[in-house]
C-alpha cells in the first residue's frame, strides 16, 4: 500500500476543509459504440447529500455501479473516502453501501435471516453482527416485520429492507439508485425522513439518483446533471442556480399562470407571445420565463384576459432543481 494511501484518515464531515468524499476524474466507460459514461469528472463532499439527475439512459447507473466497484472505467478513475475504485476496491467497498434500483428477493428467508446474511457476508461475527443488525432494524423500523418472508414485502419495506443491508456495516459513503422509484407517497416521504437522518444525525454523505426531482430538491444540498453520457453542470445547488441565471440572457422572471380550467388554450397563447419562453404546464397551471419588466408583465396580464383566459393568479415562483434540469438538457436519449 502506498504512503499516500496509508496515511488517508477518516473521513471527518465536520471538517470543510476534508477531502472529497467521491471524487470521479474524466470517467469513461464504452460499450462498444455506445459511450454511456464519457468524460464524467464530479466531487461530493464529506456530509453531503448530492442529486445524482439524468434521464433514462444518461449514465447514472454505470458511473454508480463504478462507484460500487461492480463494474471496471474504460478510461479515468473513482475515488471513495481517498481509495480508487480501481486499485483499492476492497478499502473501497468497506467504506461504501450501494443500494441498486432492484434487488433478489428470495423464498423461505424472512427480513432477521436476510440482514443476517449480509452481517455474515461482511465478516461480523457473535455479538458485533447481533448489534449490526439491531442498529439497522431500529433505524429502518422492521423490527415487527423480523419474521415476515422478504418476498410478501410492500414496496416501501422492501425499500427499507434494501436500505437496512446497505447500512449493515456502517459505511460513511451511500450510493442509492433510484431508492423512491415505485413508491407511495407516504413510502416516499418516510424514506426522504431516513435519507436526511442519514446525512444530519449519523453524517453520512450520500449520492442519490432518481426521476422525482422534486424529491431531490428538498433533501440534497447539491447535484449533478448527467445527459448522454455527460456532466452538463455540479456543485452546490446554489452554485448551479446562479450558474443557471449568468446563463440566462437578459432580465428574465420566472412567472406561474394559474388558470379555472382550459389550461391548453393558456398554453397555446403563451408560446405566442414574444417574452415567453421554456413554457410547461400542469393540470390548470403554465409556468416560463418572462423577459420584461413589471410594466410589460401588467400589459402582459391585460392582454391575457382580453384573450378570454379565465386567470385566477399571476406571481413569480423561485426556480427549482427541476427548472435547471429543463433547461440545460436536451431530451438527448444514447
Amino acid at each position: 500500500m502506498s504512503e499516500s494511501i496509508a496515511d488517508t484518515k477518516p473521513i471527518d464531515p465536520a471538517q470543510p476543509e476534508a477531502a472529497p468524499a467521491i471524487e470521479i476524474e474524466h470517467l469513461h466507460r464504452f460499450f462498444g459504440n455506445l459511450k454511456a459514461v464519457n468524460n464524467v469528472s464530479f466531487r461530493v463532499h464529506p456530509g453531503e447529500v448530492m442529486g445524482f439527475i439524468g434521464p433514462n439512459g444518461a449514465g447514472k447507473t454505470t458511473t454508480m455501479r463504478i462507484l460500487a466497484t461492480l463494474d471496471v472505467p474504460t478510461a479515468g478513475d473513482a475515488y471513495v473516502g481517498g481509495y480508487s475504485v480501481i486499485d483499492q476496491p476492497d478499502e473501497v467497498r468497506r467504506i461504501l453501501g450501494f443500494m441498486p434500483d432492484s434487488f433478489g428477493k428470495y423464498q423461505n428467508v424472512n427480513v432477521l435471516e436476510y440482514l443476517d446474511f449480509f452481517a455474515r457476508a461482511y465478516g461480523f461475527r457473535g455479538a458485533e453482527r447481533r448489534d449490526a443488525i439491531e442498529r439497522v432494524m431500529v433505524f429502518t423500523e422492521l423490527h415487527k416485520l423480523a419474521e415476515k418472508p422478504i418476498d410478501t414485502l410492500s414496496k416501501g419495506m422492501s425499500q427499507r429492507l434494501g436500505l437496512g443491508r446497505t447500512l449493515i456495516h456502517d459505511p460513511a459513503v451511500l450510493v442509492l439508485d433510484e431508492p423512491a422509484a415505485g413508491l407511495d407517497p407516504r413510502a416516499r416521504v418516510e424514506l426522504r425522513e431516513l435519507i436526511h437522518l442519514l446525512a444530519t444525525d449519523l453524517k453520512k454523505t450520500v449520492l442519490i439518483s432518481s426521476h422525482i426531482l422534486t424529491e431531490l430538491s428538498e433533501i440534497c444540498n447539491s447535484a449533478a446533471i448527467i445527459e448522454a453520457g455527460r456532466i452538463l453542470a455540479s456543485g452546490s445547488r446554489d452554485e448551479i442556480m446562479s450558474g443557471h441565471r449568468r446563463d440566462s440572457t437578459g432580465q428574465k422572471s420566472s412567472l406561474e399562470v394559474t388558470v379555472v380550467r382550459n389550461v391548453g388554450q393558456l398554453q397555446r397563447w403563451l408560446l405566442e407571445q414574444p417574452y415567453v419562453e421554456n413554457v410547461s404546464t400542469t393540470e390548470n397551471k403554465a409556468r416560463f420565463s418572462f423577459a420584461g419588466d413589471e410594466a410589460a408583465q401588467a400589459k402582459f396580464l391585460r392582454s391575457m384576459i382580453e384573450a378570454g383566459i379565465e386567470v385566477v393568479s399571476l406571481q413569480g415562483r423561485t426556480e427549482s432543481l427541476e427548472d435547471v434540469f429543463m433547461a440545460v438538457t436536451k431530451g438527448i436519449t444514447q
